[in-house]
């Protein structure tokens, strides 16, 4: 009968080892895998940098979905490379075509002064309640500790702000900010799902908060009791990463507008109007902006208000949703956002379109003339305050 010893001298026969100074030219070439198969508390305490970590026990039901391309090279080790030797075999078996197993393991590419790093980690609660998140090759450990660190303002608390805060919060982005200067009522409860019967007469930024801190108590949730006004909207901005707009005015999207262009903050922009809703993404950095969009308000009969004219309950459910979705994109730098794109839903068709926004070139509000921007309370046809030259 083999033993342990016989069965390793056997598996590194068939497979490829490298030592550490080999492990480490590999590892720049672009494309290659690092992958780190030690126990969890072994990873915490230090790690190759931008390592895969697959604990030797879960490779076979989680590598799959962790490393896409079966092709990739790919450099596996552990504390001393016999774990990896065993799990490049496996590798091989799985399919992958280019594993090599690191001699001497973690330990000794630290002996010889070898880069390494403390990965980001997670508490054990926080490992378990975002763990569909997790096996993700695309947000991972180091994606969930992003958006833990990340901040969203929500301007408004209402139909589009209710479901997007939702999901915001349910995903575990660390701050959200909240702007509504309105108290819960009878009539919010149809579409409003922040709120419930218990809190009409509250404010709307209390009833949101205790919702949201309910659902997850890793969040830190700033309320702004106020009218955004230009006195104000300058310092409610700064230090947040994407805003959502829910506003139901004229004037406030184009104050919002105005301000995160000069400050350089994206804002993903919604809509809704009876079964329809459309979203967007204005990156002041990168695309057009909301006056790109709409150069100056609609005659007030042309935009009646929902409260005018109605709104199917679960319509702003979906676009609230889509827009949590488009800041969960910008935030992890994910995907293809709607930045330049506008995406339109009909809720009685049940049917999506897409249109392409373009640049406005004689809109004097953008990114590259941030410093000309003057951000003033916007009346009339909130027309824009731009400094001449």
């Amino acid at each position: 009968m083999a033993s342990f010893r016989d069965l390793l001298a056997q598996t590194k026969a068939r497979i490829t080892e490298v030592d550490p100074a080999e492990a480490d030219e590999r590892r720049k070439v672009t494309g290659t895998v690092v992958l780190d198969v030690r126990e969890p508390d072994e990873y915490d305490q230090g790690a190759l940098p931008g390592a895969v970590h697959i604990p030797r026990g879960h490779l076979e039901s989680q590598v799959e979905g962790r490393i896409l391309d079966h092709d990739a090279p790919v450099i596996v080790y552990c504390a001393g490379g016999v774990r990896s030797a065993f799990a490049a075999e496996t590798l091989g078996e799985l399919g992958y075509t280019n594993v090599a197993s690191m001699a001497g393991g973690f330990g000794r590419w630290k002996d010889e002064g070898r880069e390494w790093s403390t990965p980001i980690t997670l508490t054990p609660d926080q490992r378990n309640r975002y763990q569909r998140h997790l096996l993700l090759p695309e947000v991972g450990v180091e994606g969930q500790a992003k958006l833990l660190a990340s901040k969203v303002l929500l301007l408004g608390a209402g139909g589009l702000g209710s479901p997007a805060a939702l999901y915001l919060a349910a995903a575990g982005v660390g701050t959200i900010g909240i702007v509504d200067m309105d108290e819960v009522d009878a009539s919010n409860l149809q579409r409003q799902i922040l709120h419930n019967l218990d809190r009409i007469g509250d404010r709307k930024v209390d009833s949101a908060k205790k919702t949201l801190t309910a659902m997850n108590p890793d969040l830190d949730v700033v309320t702004y009791d106020t009218r955004l006004s230009a006195d104000n909207v300058m310092d409610v901005l700064q230090g947040y990463d994407v805003v959502i707009d829910g506003a139901d005015n004229f004037p406030s999207r184009y104050l919002l507008n105005d301000a995160t262009v000069k400050l350089g903050i994206p804002v993903v922009h919604g809509s809704i109007f009876r079964f329809e809703g459309m979203v967007t993404v204005f990156d002041p950095t990168r695309g057009p902006n909301y006056r790109d969009m709409v150069p100056e308000p609609p005659p007030a009969e042309l935009a009646p208000s929902c409260a005018e004219a109605g709104v199917l309950g679960v319509l702003p459910g979906i676009i609230g949703s889509l827009q949590a979705l488009e800041a969960i994109k910008l935030l992890l730098g994910l995907g293809d956002p709607l930045i330049g794109r506008i995406l339109s839903y009909d809720a009685l068709e049940q049917s999506f379109r897409e249109y392409k926004l373009r640049v406005d070139p004689t809109n004097p509000v953008t990114y590259e003339n941030r410093d000309r921007i003057q951000i003033r309370d916007l009346d009339g046809l909130c027309a824009p305050w731009v400094e001449d030259h």
